[in-house]
């Protein structure tokens, strides 16, 4: 008989407190399984639903050891955590998921490229460059895009580098030059898997990013040929088998305009294009990674309305106690979810929450997604 893995007895801890971790608890309480976090701050959106919250470093060694050392499993909501101090939980019994090995290669993502490339993974060209690269190696190789290898989160640590003004925004740290694909669209296709190696693939979505290279609109299903969502479905199981991985992993994949597929890039975690699944799958993919991570068996990934999703993003001069403008009239439309982060503080582009617009066909999603876009701000006073 396996062992009991949910219920109040079974303790999940999670590092990082923010949103992610929020809606993951959001999930959990419906199984009566009690997430503890570990984050800096106590107001950290985790914090206040958690069963209990810790205040600290997820990057210290000793922290990050002392608080999962009580845990039945431990994940993570960010990749950016202490890989040895998680790898030293699980020697000494510590279920850990996704695995360190898994986030060791994940958090840097020359790491990531070159498991890619040794794997028969499609991805785009790319070298790995120093802090000590010189810019006239930079200037031969443009146009291009440079990544930080590891820090990087939210569009922050990607610089698109196309004359030889640009380059003097080059990162002078280990980063990535990869090369500038002609791509139609970003697509992303979200899968899981448990420890029996069973998987569940969501339908793929389109994403449309903004200047800060956020995602402004995600759009489910995505606007593609159904080989291209089979071919984009049968990559996302290769990757997340190749990884061996438990967990749920987001695969954001470039389509090119001769129907080539590149994966970008991975996340370990819930992402931010499966937030439509709270309201538009029946299992939505938070609970999916519990589901995972508790080696149960995974849920339905059917979709029961096609929707589109919007990212509440802080107001460009604005930074401050957060006031959201319209939410009055946006919570009149039909088929609108609004899903507020509870942080307090807004600055531009900080995520202070989403909204999902769940409809029977994804055209009426789009036009009242436009229409929510246009009438609510996240400003200051």
């Amino acid at each position: 008989m396996e062992k009991q893995v949910i219920g109040s007895r079974h303790k999940l801890g999670i590092l990082g407190g923010g949103q992610l971790g929020r809606m993951l608890i959001q999930e959990a309480i419906s199984y009566d399984i009690h997430v503890h976090t570990m984050d800096q701050n106590a107001t950290d959106p985790s914090a206040s639903i958690a069963t209990s919250h810790t205040i600290g470093d997820i990057k210290n060694y000793e922290e990050v050891l002392a608080f999962g050392k009580d845990k039945d499993v431990v994940s993570v909501e960010i990749e950016n955590v202490n890989v040895d101090a998680l790898k030293e939980l699980e020697a000494n019994g510590v279920k850990v998921f996704p695995q360190p090995r898994v986030l060791e290669i994940i958090k840097d993502k020359g790491l990531q490229k070159q498991f890619y490339l040794e794997n028969d993974i499609p991805t785009s060209a790319f070298e790995l460059t120093t802090e000590n690269t010189d810019t006239a190696h930079y200037a031969s190789k443009l146009p291009f895009v440079h990544k930080l290898r590891t820090g990087g989160y939210d569009g922050r640590g990607v610089e698109l580098i196309r004359t030889e003004a640009d380059l003097e925004n080059v990162f002078k740290a280990p980063s990535l030059l990869e090369e500038l694909v002609p791509f139609e669209k970003e697509l992303s296709v979200l899968v899981a898997r448990n420890e029996r190696g069973e998987t569940a693939v969501y339908q793929t979505v389109e994403c449309e990013f903004n200047d800060a290279n956020l995602v402004a609109f995600l759009f489910s299903p995505a606007d593609i040929s159904q080989d291209i969502e089979q071919r984009a479905t049968e990559l996302a199981i290769d990757v997340i088998n190749k990884l061996e991985m438990v967990g749920i992993l987001a695969v954001e994949l470039f389509l090119l305009k001769d129907g080539t597929l590149y994966v970008n890039e991975v996340a370990p975690r819930p992402h931010n294009s499966g937030h439509h699944t709270i309201e538009c799958n029946i299992t939505s993919q938070f609970e999916q990674h519990l589901r995972s991570v508790l080696n149960l068996p995974l849920g339905s990934t059917e979709m029961i309305r096609e929707g589109a999703m919007i990212n509440l993003l802080g107001e460009p001069n604005h930074t401050g106690l957060a006031k959201y403008e319209g939410l009055m009239d946006v919570m009149q439309m039909p088929g609108v979810h609004i899903h507020l982060y509870g942080k307090q503080q807004t600055k531009p582009n900080r995520k202070m929450g989403h909204i999902t617009v769940a409809q029977k066909d994804i055209q009426t999603a789009k036009r009242i997604a436009a229409e929510v876009k246009g009438k609510i701000r996240v400003v200051t006073d």
